[in-house]
């Protein structure tokens, strides 16, 4: 994960984005804790009874310098542990560095010294202000004091080994890449990750471990990926055989495609996953510099081609880092997020949220650094863009999977954009943008008319600028919905008068017909508003707003 900078900043009142996020998300078939290992079905990840369990996580970053959890010197630990389930997040991706379980000079530090070998008064003055009872702690003390506010909170944990030596990551050459670089010793690691593993040994909502972060560097290849990573996975496995083992790809985590022609041998079974790391700075300006139809279309064939295929082949697949510049001005990660959310919503896939974290104690040598790909602010006591986690909102419970057939396979019709899905009030009212757990259920039909699951309703166009209808007379042109594009995003059919259009949404989120844009070469144009994905789910349509995240007074979360 690297720096980014731009120039704008959008704060939103946690107890006011609590309250709006319960009204627009619904997390009701969603574990927000597990007391139960988790398993692996095929593609899915399950619990004890089979279910499926997805992961919608949030890294918290550990792994640097004070090797300290950030935040606890601007807010107390519960609180924030409090805020990360609030906000619908029901898994965090703790990171943390070798040298903690294995350097015992480093480990036994106190939080106190740790920040005082830095030069971070102030840091421990805010310490005692909110976390007094971390403070003299020993640092490997402190790390389970957070994975056990996050069970408190029935937030599941990820242990992931992100570094060696603490400090932030990545680059080629910072020692930290591969095996065999100067602080990634593969006999140290193995140690490290066997400490761990046994450390956290029946802590209930430790339910997976990550071997490594962003493999990568002159050094990586096929063969030593198989041999050391085989041997962690068995050393994780004996030492704690209730998590699942975790693995990372080549090349910052962006490549698993040497696993099409050759598998992982291992002496277990049921419990393994692999990751993707997938930004939109990975594609360079791609974003903003080519149209963003093909630009998302050759990415994601590209993402599916490098890791996706693994879903065919029966093994889940966790996207442990994704994110933007959320104050909102960098169009490349703007153009990228919407065809992530297109892309994640369509495989239904687990993933983790690059960060939690408002600001660093210490980072790259700069005391307190803005972190602006943070759901949090500076001071963490803010959202930084709510928009941002409204957008997530509706890929953070499972649209498939065991246990959850409620019903038969249908579609929503998702908005990328915005998060929301295409919803009625009545067949009569225009159709709008809301909350997918309000959707009606679609079928597609191989005729190219999109129906309301039973009924004779179908999606009609009336003319250009005008609010997309239903009707009942489903077999003319202007009930015929092509997918079109480079990216299959936009749906296209003809008025009466033969015009194709595009389904589109106006300034009100009303459904409305105009013509298609950006469908190709041009760089300057977004797509977004006529971008939607139709979404396979077995979910019952039209749920209740019902949600397990609860109200801002029952969390007794302050400013």
């Amino acid at each position: 994960m690297g720096t980014k900078t731009t120039s704008f900043s959008f704060l939103f009142p946690i107890s006011v984005l609590l309250i709006f996020i319960s009204l627009f998300t619904i997390i009701t078939q969603t574990s927000t804790g597990s007391a139960e290992p988790l398993y692996t079905n095929s593609r899915w990840i399950v619990d004890e009874g089979g279910r499926r369990v997805k992961l919608a996580c949030v890294n918290w970053v550990s792994h640097l310098e004070p090797v300290v959890a950030e935040g606890l010197s601007k807010q107390p630990l519960d609180v924030i542990a409090a805020q990360i389930s609030a906000l619908g997040f029901n898994c965090v991706r703790l990171t943390w560095p070798i040298y903690l379980a294995t350097n015992d000079s480093l480990a036994s530090l106190t939080v106190r010294d740790s920040f005082q070998r830095l030069g971070l008064e102030e840091s421990i003055a805010g310490l005692q202000t909110y976390n007094p009872s971390i403070v003299d702690l020993s640092l490997i003390q402190a790390y389970q004091a957070v994975v056990s506010s996050l069970g408190s909170k029935n937030v599941m944990v990820v242990l992931d080994n992100h570094v060696t030596k603490p400090g932030w990551c990545c680059s080629n050459f910072d020692g930290n890449g591969f095996f065999g670089d100067q602080y990634f010793d593969p006999d140290l690691w193995i140690k490290g990750l066997t400490h761990m593993a046994t450390l956290f040994k029946g802590v209930q909502n430790v339910i997976g471990m990550s071997l490594r972060n962003e493999l990568r560097g002159p050094k990586q290849n096929v063969n030593d990926w198989f041999k050391y990573m085989q041997r962690g996975a068995e050393a994780v496995h004996s030492a704690n055989p209730d998590v699942l083992v975790i693995l990372s790809g080549l090349s910052y985590d962006t490549d698993l495609s040497f696993l099409s022609n050759r598998a992982v041998d291992l002496t277990f079974s049921g419990k393994l996953v692999f990751e993707l790391h997938w930004y939109g700075f990975s594609d360079g300006s791609a974003w903003v510099s080519g149209n963003p139809n093909q630009v998302c279309s050759m990415v994601a064939n590209n993402v599916k081609r490098k890791a996706g295929f693994l879903l065919d082949k029966g093994w889940p697949l966790f996207v442990s880092e994704f994110g933007v510049d959320q104050r909102g001005t960098n169009v490349n990660d703007n153009r990228y997020l919407n065809c992530f959310l297109a892309v994640a919503a369509e495989l239904d896939l687990d993933w983790a949220l690059w960060t939690l974290v408002g600001s660093y104690y210490f980072r790259q040598g700069v005391v307190g650094m803005n972190e602006y790909y943070g759901v949090l602010n500076w001071d963490w006591n803010e959202i930084r863009n709510a928009s941002v986690l409204q957008k997530i909102s509706a890929i953070q419970y499972p649209f498939q999977g065991p246990g959850l057939a409620e019903t038969r396979k249908h579609k929503i019709i998702f908005h990328p954009s915005t998060g929301l899905c295409v919803v009625r009030k009545s067949f009569t009212d225009a159709l709008t943008l809301g909350p997918c757990s309000k959707s009606d259920g679609w079928y597609y039909t191989p005729q190219k008319i999109l129906e309301i699951k039973g009924t004779y309703f179908c999606l009609q166009v009336d003319d250009v600028g005008k609010p997309a209808r239903l009707g009942i007379i489903c077999m003319e042109s202007d009930s015929k919905w092509e997918i079109i594009s480079d990216s299959k995003l936009h749906l296209a059919a003809k008025t009466s008068s033969g015009t194709t259009v595009c389904l589109d949404v106006d300034s009100n989120n009303v459904v409305v017909t105009n013509l298609c844009k950006c469908l190709s070469r041009d760089s300057s144009c977004d797509p977004g508003s006529q971008w939607f994905q139709l979404v396979d789910t077995t979910r019952r349509p039209r749920l209740d707003s019902s949600t397990k995240i609860k109200s801002v007074l029952e969390l007794g979360i302050a400013r």
